[in-house]
């Protein structure tokens, strides 16, 4: 999801008009890692005609979940090799992900939780002294009473759990998404009269839209509460899982870390390695990988079952913002998740900081975890234009000729969805 701007503008930079659209090879497949058209879904319509071969559609909220599902039911991909079919009004385009992003974090209680530190009861019969309660234990500063009284009643975690499950299972192919952790932002205003008579209609509800910010932030141990839920049940299911993190990556990495404790991979040393002949011990510590597999007994390799685990097998931090230092920290081979990284022209080309930090995050990307995004709220040449951008960009910043690179990331992305 962008900055707190919520801008629906392309990057800066980016062209409207299609220049340049004829000289890109369009035919290897543009994948886009993470978007939100349902935003806006009057755009949705022109997904149908985008030349991008694949979008990840993320939900954030309550009120977008089941239009991702709907969306996701008419334009959905159905396994891998679609990703090597061409792009059509008549292929399916869809990757849907659920999930609840950390700015509405606090919309949900823990009712997991131990009966003292739960900081809502529905049951008990006081239910506006408990909403308060509930904000009061999530919210930093402590919100006033009218804030609190225009805020939506909270919702409890395991239901939503048990919602996205159903999702996920329902839609056979789909991840947890956009979930996370955020430092920076802030909660906006709510609504007053005159503005919402006057907001825009065909973008769906829940967004900022613009509104003021107010002092209000969500606190940290209780968007790791909310994130470490779904990460859990993308462990359970199998699925990948699409993060967002802001001024928040030290945060973020514990949390993860906290997950696959005790499950790390066995690093062996090289000398260790020589001293036992070729071929003869796998060092790859395969049972904690997804996606490997054994002799079928026809030639071919039959899929490993999946054994739930309590991480997310595969993670794609989202408009990686962080120094070529903070990546590395991923690229840990005791590791027992594939991280990859996508970057986006709305987030990551932003300002003239993050400009100057871009080529050298790329180059310490590793080739194969690297991903592209376009992060908009808007499907359509917008996004076919932004994904484009960005590609030539990361590219560049790799030196890799434009369809070669395209290649590369098309197989990332197929690696990152389908394991």
């Amino acid at each position: 999801m962008c900055r707190p701007s919520d801008s629906h503008a392309v990057a800066a930079g980016v062209p409207r008009d299609g220049s340049g659209a004829d000289d890109f090879p369009w035919h290897v497949g543009a994948c886009d890692a993470h978007c939100h058209p349902t935003d806006t879904m009057s755009s949705i319509a022109s997904i149908r005609d985008m030349r991008a071969r694949a979008l990840t559609v993320m939900a954030t909220r309550g009120q977008d979940q089941d239009l991702v599902a709907s969306v996701a039911g008419k334009h959905g991909i159905a396994d891998g090799a679609a990703l090597d079919a061409p792009a059509g009004p008549a292929s399916g385009k869809i990757v849907p992900a659920f999930g609840w992003h950390p700015w509405f974090s606090y919309q949900l209680y823990d009712d997991t939780a131990d009966a003292g530190d739960s900081t809502y009861d529905p049951a008990a019969p006081a239910a506006a002294a408990q909403k308060a309660k509930h904000y009061g234990a999530v919210l930093s500063p402590a919100p006033d009473a009218d804030f609190i009284a225009a805020s939506p009643d909270p919702l409890p975690l395991s239901a939503f759990i048990a919602e996205t499950r159903r999702r996920v299972l329902d839609a056979g192919t789909a991840l947890i998404g956009e979930v996370g952790v955020d430092k920076a932002f802030r909660l906006p205003w709510p609504w007053n009269p005159a503005e919402h008579s006057g907001r825009d209609g065909g973008l769906t509800p829940g967004g900022r839209e613009g509104r003021t910010l107010s002092p209000y932030h969500v606190k940290m141990p209780h968007q790791v509460q909310i994130l470490k839920a779904q990460l859990r049940l993308a462990g359970e299911l199998g699925v990948a899982v699409s993060v967002h993190g802001v001024q928040a990556h030290g945060v973020l990495f514990d949390a993860l870390a906290s997950l696959w404790k005790g499950h790390e991979k066995e690093v062996v040393s090289r000398r260790k390695q020589k001293m036992v002949a070729a071929g003869a011990e796998d060092f790859s510590s395969s049972d904690e990988d997804d996606g490997c597999g054994e002799a079928d007994g026809a030639g071919g390799v039959a899929p490993r079952p999946y054994k739930p685990k309590p991480f997310p097998p595969r993670v794609c931090l989202h408009s990686f913002s962080g120094s070529p230092q903070m990546l590395s920290q991923y690229l840990n081979p005791a590791i027992p998740a594939r991280v990859f990284f996508s970057f986006s022209t709305a987030v990551n080309l932003s300002t003239a900081g993050g400009e100057s930090k871009f080529p050298g995050v790329i180059r310490a990307c590793p080739d194969d975890q690297l991903l592209v995004e376009s992060d908009l709220h808007t499907a359509g040449a917008e996004m076919d234009h932004a994904l484009e951008d960005m590609y030539r960009k990361v590219c560049g910043a790799k030196g890799w000729a434009l369809e070669d690179g395209m290649e590369r990331i098309r197989r990332n992305y197929g690696r990152f969805i389908f394991g």
